[in-house]
């Protein structure tokens, strides 16, 4: 694996770390590339139950590479008009380099341990939950260097705190605070610094503790919901709950109810 990435794996959990701290975890395309391809490995994983995503250093990631977006600004000044069809393509791979996360059919979890801008905080966005140093200065700082948001920004947003909120902090490129992002719901919950992993690995422990078919069924009925009628979603749920009925982990729940012990879910 690439030395800009960091793997821990413990049982049924792993952290992936961002790390290059140096330069505050700013997302490179190698830093990309090294990312899909361990999310690849990792989402084909049946045994991995919740992954925690975090940032080496102060940081969680600052955003997108400066050289890489200068270099772009030049392609574009270059030949205005004519440029942006292939800056366009290349933008949009790189977004799904880092958006491949979003491929993960376990939870995700991002521990916000210091700044996550622009690019950076889009990727937290495109996790399950976040979990955020109170202190952290979190934003979507695009319109500020001139650019209109990307990786997701105008999708993800609006569906976390709703369109006001949304266009306040994009049109605006606020920064706030783990604590003010929580008072808005961008973030579940603010920590102390150094309690954000703890909390966020001791999370991703109790969404392993629960029967994997079930609750991967549920991170693909919430992705789709969104989107969906209430009368396609009920159909959607009929239909995992089918599946899961046929699974020796619902058996495994039942029996622990009725003897009032401890679950112990195979994922089968």
């Amino acid at each position: 694996m690439s030395d800009l990435l960091l793997l821990d794996r413990d049982d049924d959990v792993a952290v992936l770390t961002f790390h290059d701290p140096e330069r505050r975890n700013a997302m490179t395309e190698a830093m990309g590339e090294a990312f899909a391809a361990r999310i690849a490995d990792l989402a084909g994983d049946e045994s991995l139950r919740a992954l925690v995503l975090t940032g080496a250093g102060r940081a969680f990631s600052a955003g997108g590479d400066l050289g890489m977006i200068e270099a772009r600004a030049a392609e574009g000044r270059a030949a205005p008009g004519h440029a942006w069809p292939a800056i366009r393509d290349r933008m949009r791979g790189f977004y799904e380099l880092f958006l491949s996360v979003r491929e993960m059919p376990c939870p995700t979890i991002a521990a916000l341990n210091g700044a996550a801008v622009g690019a950076g905080f889009c990727v937290a966005l495109a996790c399950d939950v976040r979990i955020a140093a109170e202190n952290a200065r979190l934003g979507l700082n695009f319109t500020a260097l001139g650019l209109h948001p990307g990786m997701g920004a105008t999708w993800t947003l609006p569906r976390l705190v709703g369109p006001s909120w949304a266009a306040e902090l994009l049109y605006s490129s606020r920064v706030v605070t783990g604590r003010e992002a929580e008072g808005i719901g961008l973030v579940g919950r603010a920590l102390p610094a150094d309690e954000v992993l703890p909390a966020a690995r001791g999370l991703a422990l109790e969404f392993a503790a629960n029967a994997p078919l079930a609750v991967r069924g549920v991170k693909r009925a919430l992705a789709r919901s969104l989107d969906a009628s209430l009368e396609d979603q009920l159909s959607f749920e009929a239909e995992e709950q089918a599946r899961c009925f046929e699974s020796e982990d619902v058996h495994e729940g039942l029996a622990a109810v009725r003897e009032r012990r401890k679950r112990g879910f195979s994922g089968r």
